[in-house]
């Protein structure tokens, strides 16, 4: 017998019976006890101020589909979401479809919740220029506490999800010179703003984002001389990472004349208005022809050069094909199938970059419909799924933000250009701490932030029936023999604990 965290006599083999359960295929594990080391103060999410009421929890034995789309759309749904969900039509693969149609269009979702909390950052509504004033520290502080706010409290789950989806995929680094001020309002006014919109408009809004125009050294893009060559970071991501991709068919050529093309564009810096705005200096600019990828921008007042560079990249082939399959591996697997990566691609194109056309037609493949529990949550998504699951309460403060640096997790902190990975295996290592994190939080350990698991547990039935519904609730399904066994012999003040830590729940 060994004592750990999990108050009580527990044999190691109950434990990590429990920790193999669900966890075929996944390639995870433990072969210590991860909870052997001091756990330093935790992070803390955005708090429910909405009581748990009766609700009902999955009577199947696989993932359901209600369940399925809960999970992938959203970052767990909160206690009553499942009957929600299921109240939407009679048939479930006709309710899951009202469902994703009402999360496609989140303008239409009272979101009063989520706005009331998120209120108190008042830093955030400034302009970049404003942002200038605040102390670096308060105002990093802020974003991520308002990230995890917005992600745990809002009712427009996808789109925070798809929030977290941009900003990896137009990451920038918050500590590198001026972001550390412009990053809240690149999130504010360019992300969030068109992270269910149109993907041309986006990238535009990048380009000339003053965050981008620092993070990727675009304000030093300039030809004012014939010696003068043009600073090719900016437009080499641009290729890589924003449209083509490393395997879209362009050359360093095309590098080169991208960058050529971008000369000129800066930030303002200094001066009683107008600080941390983008501008274009006319006289810092290449204005001679430029050949890009097959397709000419003539020569001429260079303003417009931008424009055409976005235009024939934006759309291209190899672009649709590159978002396509960064979208199908977000919601259905680390390695796509082809038929669902080649649909979503045609409508991708056919939709003029419409993110939310092109999102439907991934929902509506056999693969979303078919992959179920097969996804690794990444810590953000594992820490704000066990709040919301759970309907805890949190003042997203500095106990849970270190949860999220502990775990390499931050939002605004991944330091290179290409974000945070996608993909289970680079996120393996952070499962001792996220056992440290459920335990810690379901004893209500961390500081400002609550969770009520004996209601929790009373309100929670199964197929409207008195029988626990804690279990299903949290795993998604009915549990197993084994699960069962596990919990049975888990003293009841840390089962919530167990079930957070679970390999069911880590999947998605």
């Amino acid at each position: 017998m060994i004592r750990h965290p999990f108050a009580g006599a527990v044999s190691r083999r109950q434990f990590l019976k429990l920790a193999a359960m669900g966890g075929a295929g996944t390639g995870f594990g433990c072969s210590e006890n991860p909870f052997g080391f001091d756990t330093p103060a935790f992070l803390q999410f955005g708090s429910t101020e909405e009581p748990i009421v009766p609700f009902t929890a999955p009577d199947r034995s696989e993932i359901g589909i209600v369940s399925h789309c809960l999970n992938r759309l959203t970052f767990g749904g909160v206690p009553g979401d499942y009957d929600r969900v299921s109240a939407l039509h009679a048939a479930p693969e006709k309710a899951v479809e009202v469902f994703i149609e009402q999360q496609l269009a989140p303008e239409s979702i009272d979101d009063g919740l989520a706005e009331r909390a998120t209120r108190q950052f008042e830093y955030l509504q400034h302009t970049s220029g404003d942002l200038y004033n605040f102390t670096i520290d308060g105002l990093l502080d802020e974003m991520l506490s308002y990230t995890v706010i917005r992600a745990v409290k809002s009712k427009r789950q996808l789109h925070e999800v798809m929030v977290h989806f941009w900003t990896d995929h137009f990451n920038i680094d918050s500590s590198k010179g001026d972001c550390r001020w412009l990053t809240a309002a690149h999130d504010r006014d360019v992300i969030r703003k068109h992270a269910l919109g149109s993907f041309p408009e986006m990238l535009r809004a990048t380009a000339t984002s003053p965050a981008m125009l620092w993070y990727l050294d675009g304000r030093v893009n300039r030809k004012s001389s014939d010696e003068d060559k043009p600073n090719e970071n900016y437009a080499r991501e641009l290729l890589e990472l924003h449209t083509l991709g490393v395997d879209g068919g362009y050359t360093q050529a095309d590098v080169m004349e991208a960058a050529r093309a971008l000369t000129g564009w800066t930030v303002k810096d200094g001066g009683l208005f107008g600080r941390g705005e983008p501008k274009f200096e006319k006289k810092l600019h290449d204005h001679g022809e430029k050949k890009i990828l097959g397709h000419t921008i003539p020569a001429g007042d260079g303003r417009d050069d931008m424009s055409r560079l976005l235009a024939i990249v934006s759309l291209h082939p190899s672009t649709a094909r590159y978002i396509a399959t960064k979208l199908c591996t977000r919601f259905i697997d680390d390695t796509p199938p082809e038929a669902a990566v080649t649909a979503v691609s045609k409508e991708f194109l056919a939709s003029k970059g419409d993110i939310r056309k092109t999102l439907r037609t991934l929902f509506q493949t056999d693969a979303f419909r078919e992959n179920r529990g097969n996804k690794f949550k990444r810590p953000f998504h594992f820490i704000v799924s066990a709040l919301r699951t759970t309907g805890g309460t949190t003042d997203g403060k500095d106990s849970l933000l270190k949860f999220l640096h502990r775990m390499g997790h931050a939002p605004f902190h991944y330091p290179t250009p290409d974000g945070y990975p996608e993909e289970a295996t680079p996120w393996l290592s952070t499962i001792p701490w996220r056992w440290n994190f459920a335990l810690r939080y379901a004893r209500n350990e961390l500081e400002g932030t609550r969770c009520d698991s004996e209601a929790l547990a009373r309100m929670a039935s199964v197929g409207g029936i008195e029988k626990s519904g804690l279990m299903p609730w949290l795993l998604g399904r009915l549990a197993t023999a084994d699960e069962t066994e596990a919990w049975r012999a888990c003293p009841d003040g840390d089962r919530l604990a167990l079930l957070l830590a679970s390999p069911a729940f880590q999947l998605f």
